[in-house]
């Protein structure tokens, strides 16, 4: 029974993590299940089988390129000053490009009501604030504010990546970025008052 349950997991695992690739490569737009099976090598039977439905199939991906991301974030090893630039450099990447194209789409058709991706909300924002404040990312956690900081940072992120996937002027987007970095530093300066000797 165990292997049998492994078994079906893995192969789940397989189908997601190639539906995940495919849709980053093409978008969502209306494809039906039939023409994204024809393409990863299955049936829409077998997407059906393991995910429900198309609907269920979508949410199960745009939460797996989140997780990826939010695990990202566990793994940075950096004072918090470069926290924000580590991770700029990995979503900025080029290579999660595609990803990052198929939040937003996923993300546009969420704040529109459109279902399953309706669900994904107000968890694709307050999943991340989750996940920074208890990280220690954020500075005082019980200071009410520092989660308002976080949001504003999560927004200014995103909206910089929007621009990014859309235009795709780096050096442009890059420079906004370092703005923002130089903003937060003059008001971490003023935040930690003055040294007491």
């Amino acid at each position: 029974m165990y292997r049998m349950v492994h078994s079906r997991t893995v192969r789940r695992q397989e189908l997601l993590d190639a539906v995940v690739t495919e849709l980053q490569r093409g978008g969502i737009g209306d494809r039906s299940l039939r023409d994204i099976a024809a393409v990863i090598g299955t049936s829409h039977r077998m997407l059906i089988h393991h995910f429900g439905s198309r609907d269920g199939l979508f949410t199960d991906v745009v939460r797996r390129v989140e997780e990826d991301q939010r695990r990202f974030l566990e793994t940075l090893d950096a004072p918090p000053e470069q926290m924000a630039l580590a991770m700029w450099q990995r979503l900025s990447d080029p290579q999660l490009w595609p990803a990052e194209r198929l939040f937003f789409e996923c993300y546009a058709r969420a704040s529109r009501g459109e279902e399953p991706y309706a669900s994904l909300l107000p968890g694709l924002v307050d999943d991340w604030l989750d996940r920074v404040v208890a990280l220690g990312h954020a500075g005082d956690s019980t200071d009410p504010g520092s989660r308002a900081r976080v949001r504003l940072s999560l927004a200014l992120v995103r909206g910089l990546l929007l621009d990014l996937v859309g235009t795709e002027d780096r050096e442009g987007v890059d420079a906004a970025f370092e703005q923002y970095r130089a903003l937060e530093a003059i008001a971490m300066e003023r935040n930690a008052g003055p040294v007491e000797g």
